[in-house]
């Protein structure tokens, strides 16, 4: 770690974030992700096969991230981050040019690579890069910036959706979708990267080295493991139900134009939790498990209603939820303390897609038998015992560096 001035170590911190945020904003600026569905559909596929598609996406997601995350760690995380939105433009390129059940399926596996190739990448290299500049305290606001900026690329996308498939079809969309993606991995290689080379093991013993110690850390460090399994959790259960917002939004019987507007609310909640990470990672943990106990009867409260303006208060529970991912996520990077930083991170990925699996399961499971409202309410009890779990069972998290101001 250097020492550095604090209008130093600022100006320093820019050149990181800079295009940090704006590699998070063309990553999700993909004007394909709110119709995907909808080429399938027009292309003959039925629901079941439609269905299959997400699964090969979800399947390939798991197997690929901590040998993706292990390569992350033996080999420049900044090349990944450029490599993996290529991969992704190549599969949207498939779907739209030779629009058919392989290709589409092919699309899902190279989206997939793409996004465990950035997954876990990203993290480690934020976290060092800040680390090595002493302001490893505020990788929370970083990170909740990056998730904030995401989220507004994705409702910026939906919305510029409508009128290009309008004037271009799916060409269109799918032309700006790769081009997004090319501007994005130019982007990525302009982000910092101060590792030293004899971090890096470019070779298969390499690999294979930082492969067992990522392992060796997750088995052997109980610290991590409560962390790891934190973030899956906090992360996996308002990301499914993420998904379900827009049925809840119609149970309340609002018209069908409506539903986009209360969809945004809740998104809108989320934006504002990544913004808040880094003023809610200082409060004290018995402090941050009565926001989150709060934020969960808020939550369930506010389906329960089965009105439109409950979605305000589902908001406001996913805006906590979302900053508890991004506290759980930077609590996980203090805690990892060997050379395979990445390799850890990817197994908070694995576990966040299994319980968002199992969010999926359960919601259907419950589904003939409950409304919307109440299936989320009930899935306010994670949270919970998360709440309870860090005010009375867990060891407080170790304090976050503050760095130099």
């Amino acid at each position: 770690m250097i020492a550095l001035s604090p209008r130093a170590s600022g100006t320093r911190v820019k050149r990181l974030t800079r295009p940090l945020y704006l590699y998070a904003a063309l990553e999700d600026f993909v004007l394909l992700y709110p119709v995907y569905a909808l080429l399938f559909a027009d292309h003959g596929l039925s629901v079941p096969e439609i269905s299959s598609l997400f699964v090969i996406g979800a399947v390939c997601g798991m197997l690929l991230e901590v040998p993706s995350g292990a390569w992350a760690d033996a080999v420049s995380r900044r090349l990944l981050l450029s490599v993996g939105p290529l991969l992704s433009a190549v599969g949207y390129a498939l779907w739209f040019l030779v629009p058919a059940y392989w290709s589409f399926a092919l699309g899902f596996v190279l989206w997939s690579a793409g996004s465990s190739l950035r997954s876990g990448s990203m993290e480690a290299l934020v976290y060092e890069e800040l680390d090595h500049l002493g302001e490893a305290g505020r990788y929370a606001t970083v990170m909740g910036r990056v998730r904030a900026v995401g989220l507004v690329a994705v409702a910026a996308a939906t919305a510029a959706a409508t009128p290009v498939l309008s004037v271009g079809g799916y060409f269109a969309l799918g032309v700006a979708s790769v081009l997004t993606c090319v501007l994005c991995a130019l982007t990525g290689m302009a982000l910092p990267e101060h590792r030293v080379a004899s971090a890096r093991h470019e070779d298969a013993s390499g690999y294979v080295a930082v492969l067992r110690a990522g392992l060796g850390e997750v088995r052997d460090n109980r610290p991590v493991r409560g962390a790891l399994l934190l973030v899956a959790v906090v992360t996996a259960v308002w990301g499914g139900l993420e998904e379900y917002v827009p049925l809840l939004a119609a149970a309340t019987g609002v018209s069908e134009a409506t539903v986009p507007l209360l969809v945004l609310i809740v998104w809108g909640g989320v934006a504002v939790g990544g913004l808040l990470a880094g003023v809610a990672n200082r409060m004290p943990v018995r402090a941050f498990a009565a926001v989150l106990t709060l934020a969960s009867l808020v939550m369930a409260a506010g389906a329960l209603t089965e009105r439109p303006a409950g979605l305000v208060a589902v908001g406001a529970g996913f805006c906590v939820f979302q900053l508890a991912s991004v506290i759980a996520d930077a609590r996980l990077q203090r805690r990892i303390t060997g050379p395979s930083r990445a390799t850890v991170t990817s197994f908070a990925g694995i576990g966040m897609d299994a319980g968002t699996v199992v969010v999926y399961g359960v919601y259907a499971a419950l589904s003939p038998f409950a409304a919307h409202g109440v299936i989320f309410a009930l899935f306010a009890a994670p949270y919970l015992c998360v709440a309870a779990a860090l005010a009375y069972g867990s060891a407080p998290a170790p304090p976050a560096s503050t760095g130099s101001r």
